[in-house]
Parts: C-alpha cells; structure tokens; sequence
C-alpha cells in the first residue's frame, strides 16, 4: 500500500501555477494553496514520452530487461509514462522486439516509467527517406501489423503516405485506435494534406526525415505547419534549431516534445547500436559514420528546461511535455497535476534539475 505523501513547492496546475501543499498517494488527494509557502521547488505532472528507443545503454530492441532498463533510466529523468519505439527490421527481429515489449508490460519494473504500448517507427517508410533507420523498409502489410499488434499493443504507426495510396495502412490503423503519424516520408503537401483528410493524425519528428518547406513546394513540413492538429518534435535543438521550434509552436496547437532518445543517452561517448546500425555519440548528438544524426541522447527533464529557455510560461512548458501527448493518446488519468488523477509527479529545484520522481504515487 502506497503511503500518503505530502510535498511543499510551486505546483503547476492546468489554471496556473500555485505555491502550497500536494497531497498524494497513488492518485493525487488534494492540493492545498497556501502563500506562505516559498519553497523553490517546482512541481509538474510526470513527463510523457511518446517516441523513445532507449537509454542508460539499453536498446528496446534488446528484449524485457533492456526496455525495463531504459524505462527505469528516463524515469529518474522525470518520464513518467512513455512508448517503447520500435526501429525498421527485419520480421524476426520485430516479434523478438514486441515479445520482449510485452513482457516488460506485464512484469514492469517498479521503479520505472509505466509502458503504454509500442511506438512502431517503420517498416511502413519510404526507404528513400530512411534518415537514421535500418534499410529494411517494405510496403504495407496488414497481416504483418495485425500479427505485431496482438504480440503488444501499438498505439502509434510512423508510416509514408506515399507508400500507401490506397490508404489501407492508414484505414487499418485508424480503425483499430491506432495513431498514424507521417514520417520518413518524401510526401508532396498534396499527399501529407490527403493523409491528414484521410484520418493521419500528427507527425513523427517535425522537420527531420521528411520533405521540407519551401515557398513553391511546401511539402510534408508545409502541410504541417499549415494544418497539423498535433505533432512532435525533439527539442534537443540539434534537431530542429530554435527558431524553427517557436514557428512550429505558433502554428501547431497540438505540438509536443519526444526524445527519440538511444542507448546512447546518459551514456559516456563512445560507439553504440541503433538496430543493425553501428552509431556514434560524441557530447550532445549521436550520429552515423556518415553524419547523419542517429535519434538523441535527449532527456525530458531537458526538454521541459529547454521550453523555458524559449520562453514558455511553466504552465505551456508542462502541456507540451505532458499534457498534450497523454491527451493525444486518450489517457485521461495523467498529464496534469489534479486531484483523483495518477501520482505522477516530478519536483525540479531552482535550476530545473530533478529532486524527485513519484510514478503512481511510488518514489523512483
């Protein structure tokens, strides 16, 4: 039984941010306003990460351990709810993934982020756009989703519109509560706006492994600047530089921070593997032999900092690492500090860093 706990600091509601009293145990109990307290601390819901493949060396292609191991490293970065993501392989490789993903699921670590089910990036992409994916890209094939899907639970499909003209990945997808992101795509606008008509609901990894914006050719960016509800992005600044994040923020309402973190985050430099890839962290990037940026060693509690230095309010910084994805996904018992939701709770100090982490009321 979890035992009541009670935290003093600024707690950043959905109405703004209150100095006072949480009160938790496995849900959220009460919070207390009170102005006579001037603890520093800043209390925010636990993050959501909705494309992640690794971290503190392990690789969710590794199997149950590996993903438990990297699901308990980004809790202790303040993740709190997270999608193991998949890269593009070879079937075999797949199900051994999926397997070792829903045995994760059923027997979690307790001092971990909680699983909510598979990101799939590929093989449904262009391998003309593969970016740092493995070249093991196919056509779609419902069988083979349908077959992944009852091995563990998908929640999110990047797929390439263009790959599917027919549009029965997106129909599949849409019809079973799945998410269709584009992404590792050469898409025109045209294609990425009848994609987003035909139920596609965001986009994997703005700016990066798609078609970009130009004024005579908008392309898949274009389109998602212009009519996207919802994207991600990886706010690692290496990614997407800075100004190119706030004019995706001013257009996309629904616009979110992922790692797309590897085994490589929190890791010395040095060589690592991402699938069949051999990839290479050197400080803040992780690339392959070509140069080609490799996911990130991005961690949320980073993310989260990394608004603020944009300049977002604590209250915006918090929706989009938290609320907006556990909404995006329909999870309506997390993503916000409110009484009778999941204790999902990260206290930062003054200077951003993680003090503590509660997942589901429980101390990491």
């Amino acid at each position: 039984m979890t035992e009541r706990t009670v935290i003093e600091g600024r707690i950043v509601t959905p109405d703004g941010v209150v100095p006072g009293r949480l009160t938790f145990a496995t849900a959220i109990l009460a919070i207390e306003p009170d102005a006579g307290v001037t603890a520093e601390r800043l209390i925010v819901p636990g993050f959501v990460d909705l494309h992640v493949h690794g971290g503190g060396g392990a690789d969710v292609m590794e199997g149950a351990e590996a993903v438990r191991h990297m699901a308990r490293f980004h809790a202790r970065h303040g993740t709190t709810s997270l999608l193991a993501t998949t890269v593009t392989h070879e079937r075999p490789a797949l199900f051994a993934a999926f397997a070792g993903i829903r045995d994760a699921i059923a027997a979690p670590a307790d001092d971990a982020a909680d699983i909510l089910g598979v990101h799939l990036e590929g093989p449904f992409i262009n391998p003309e756009a593969l970016g740092a994916q493995p070249p093991f890209a196919i056509p779609p094939d419902l069988d083979l989703l349908a077959a992944l899907h009852r091995t563990a639970p998908i929640r999110v499909v990047t797929m390439a519109p263009e790959i599917d003209p027919e549009g029965e990945l997106l129909g599949w997808c849409t019809a079973h509560g799945i998410k269709a992101q584009i992404g590792h795509s050469t898409c025109s606008y045209t294609e990425a706006r009848a994609a987003l008509e035909a139920g596609a609901s965001g986009f994997t990894h703005l700016g990066n492994a798609m078609t970009g914006l130009h004024h005579r050719a908008p392309g898949a960016l274009g389109c998602a600047l212009a009519h996207a509800a919802h994207a991600e992005i990886i706010l690692d600044f290496q990614h997407v530089a800075e100004g190119a994040v706030m004019a995706a923020r001013r257009a996309i309402p629904g616009l979110y921070a992922i790692t797309d973190a590897v085994a490589a985050a929190g890791m010395p430099d040095g060589p690592y593997r991402l699938g069949t890839h051999a990839i290479d962290k050197q400080g803040p990037t992780v690339r392959l032999a070509d140069g080609t940026l490799a996911g990130s060693v991005l961690t949320m509690d980073r993310a989260f900092a990394n608004w603020r230095a944009l300049g977002l309010s604590e209250v915006e910084a918090v929706l989009r690492t938290s609320t907006v994805a556990a909404d995006y996904l329909g999870l309506e018992d997390r993503g916000r500090l409110t009484p009778g939701l999941r204790a999902d709770i990260v206290a930062l100090d003054a200077a951003a860093a993680v003090e503590a982490v509660w997942c589901r009321g429980r101390r990491v």
